[in-house]
C-alpha cells in the first residue's frame, strides 16, 4: 500500500529539497572559487614558462655582447640561440642609438616598430619587461625585453625576444574547459549524493511522523465503535433507569475493550519508534504457552496444545501478549457459523503454530491485513499486528497460511535460546 502524503511529510520533503539544493549552492559557491584559483594560477604558471624561457634568451644573448662604441655580435651569431626560438633582437634605446641585430629565425611576423617601442620603454624604465603583443598576422605573442649597460654603466639598449604565446592559450583553454566540465560534473554529482543523503537523514523522522499519523488514524478509527456504544448504553441508562443493571456490565465489557485496545496502541507504537526496551531473558515457550491456554476462557472452545521443551531469548511481557493475541484471534475467528472453535497449538523447536478450524486467511493479503491491523475475520483490531511486531523485535518472524483441510495456521519463529 502507497503511503499517503500528510501536510507533515510533505514539509519534510520540501526541507529534503531544501537541503539538497543548500547543500548544492554551498558546494557550487566552493568549486567556483577553487577552479577559479586553480585557473588563474595555471596561468600564472604558463606565463612564468613563458617568461623564464624568454629571460633564458635575453639573459644570455646580454652576456655574449659587447658595446665599445660600437655594438659586437659576433659571440652572439655564432651561438646557437641566434638560429633557434624564441627570436629576439639588439635594439638601441633610441633612434641615435647603434644598428640593431635580429636573429636569424623569425618565429613570429613582429613589426620592427613595435619591438624598437619596447627596446626604448626598457631601456627608460632600466628594468625587465614582459607583456603580451599582437604579432602581423594577429597571433597571441609574449615578449620579454632586457636592458643593458655600456661600459660607463649607462643603459643603451635591449635585448627582445619574442615567442608565439599559442601553444600555451590553447594548452590553458583546455585546462579550462576541463576545469568547468569537473565543477558540472562534481555540482551534479553532489546534488544527487545531498538528495540521497538528506533523504538518508530524515528518513527516520518523516516514517516516525508517518507512524504517528497512522497510529492516531488507527486509534480513532478502533475508538469509534466502543465510544459510540459506549455513549448509547451511558444515554440508554439514564432514560430507563430501571435498565441499569442489565446495561452496567455491558459497559464495563465495552471499558475493558477500548482498554485493551489502548494497551495494544501503546505497545505497537513503542515497538515502532523503538522505544521499548526489551528485556531479553531465556524463558521456556513451552510453560508459557500452556499456562496462557490454562488461563484464557475458552467459551466451550476446544482447544488442545502440543509441546516440546523449548527455550528461546524473549522479552516475556511481550511474548505473553503475542501468544495471547494468537490465542484470542483464533478463538474469535477459527470457528465455522453455529460451531465452537477448535484450536490446536504446537510448540516446538522455537516455533509456536496455531492452528484453527475457522474459514481461512488470504495469505496473499495477510501482509497488507497486518500492516492496516485487520484480522481474516474482519476484526478491527491490532492483535496480528502486534504479534508481528514482536516477533519483529526478537529477531523472529510471523508466517501465516491456510490448512489443507480447512482453517488458517499462524507459525510465530523465534530464536532459541543457547542458555
Amino acid at each position: 500500500m502507497t503511503p499517503v502524503a500528510t501536510p507533515t511529510t510533505a514539509r519534510l520533503h520540501r526541507r529534503r529539497r531544501w537541503l539538497a539544493l543548500l547543500f548544492t549552492m554551498v558546494t557550487a559557491a566552493g568549486s567556483i572559487v577553487f577552479a577559479g584559483l586553480a585557473i588563474r594560477l595555471d596561468a600564472d604558471l604558463g606565463e612564468q614558462r613563458l617568461d623564464g624561457e624568454l629571460r633564458r634568451v635575453t639573459s644570455t644573448v646580454t652576456r655574449l655582447i659587447e658595446y665599445d662604441g660600437t655594438l659586437i655580435t659576433a659571440f652572439v651569431s655564432e651561438d646557437e640561440l641566434n638560429t633557434r626560438c624564441p627570436q629576439f633582437a639588439i635594439l638601441p634605446g633610441d633612434a641615435d642609438g647603434f644598428t640593431g641585430h635580429f636573429s636569424q629565425q623569425s618565429c613570429v611576423p613582429l613589426d620592427p616598430a613595435l619591438l624598437a617601442s619596447l627596446a626604448a620603454e626598457a631601456v627608460r624604465t632600466g628594468r625587465l619587461l614582459n607583456g603580451y603583443v599582437r604579432a602581423t598576422g594577429g597571433e597571441l605573442v609574449r615578449v620579454g625585453a632586457e636592458p643593458f649597460r655600456n661600459s660607463q654603466g649607462q643603459y643603451i639598449g635591449a635585448v627582445v625576444a619574442a615567442v608565439d604565446a599559442g601553444p600555451e592559450r590553447d594548452r590553458h583553454n583546455r585546462v579550462l574547459l576541463f576545469a568547468v566540465a569537473g565543477c558540472v560534473l562534481l555540482v551534479g554529482a553532489v546534488g544527487v549524493a545531498g538528495h540521497l543523503l538528506s533523504g538518508w537523514a530524515l528518513r527516520p523522522a518523516a516514517a516516525a511522523l508517518e507512524q504517528q499519523e497512522v497510529l492516531l488514524a488507527d486509534t480513532a478509527h478502533d475508538l469509534r465503535t466502543p465510544v459510540a456504544a459506549l455513549r448509547a448504553l451511558a444515554e440508554t441508562a439514564l432514560e430507563h433507569p430501571t435498565q441499569r443493571a442489565d446495561l452496567l456490565p455491558r459497559t464495563v465489557q465495552l471499558a475493558v475493550r477500548m482498554g485493551s485496545i489502548i494497551d495494544g496502541l501503546l505497545v505497537r507504537a513503542r515497538l515502532a519508534a523503538g522505544v521499548e526496551q526489551l528485556a531479553i531473558q531465556p524463558v521456556w515457550l513451552d510453560q508459557l504457552v500452556t499456562t496462557m491456554v490454562e488461563e484464557t476462557p475458552t467459551d466451550g472452545a476446544q482447544v488442545t496444545v502440543t509441546a516440546a521443551p523449548t527455550k528461546v531469548d524473549v522479552d516475556p511481557v511481550l511474548m505473553q501478549r503475542a501468544v495471547g493475541n494468537l490465542l484470542n484471534n483464533a478463538l474469535r475467528h477459527g470457528r465455522r457459523p453455529g460451531d465452537s472453535a477448535i484450536v490446536h497449538i504446537t510448540v516446538a523447536g522455537g516455533r509456536l503454530m496455531v492452528a484453527d478450524h475457522g474459514p481461512g486467511i488470504d495469505a496473499a493479503m495477510a501482509q497488507e491485513k497486518f500492516d492496516r491491523f485487520n484480522s481474516g475475520g474482519g476484526s478491527n483490531g491490532l492483535g496480528l499486528s502486534i504479534v508481528r511486531w514482536v516477533a519483529q523485535a526478537h529477531g523472529g518472524v510471523l508466517r501465516v497460511y491456510n490448512a489443507e483441510e480447512g482453517g488458517a495456521i499462524f507459525e510465530l519463529v523465534l530464536p532459541t535460546s543457547d542458555s
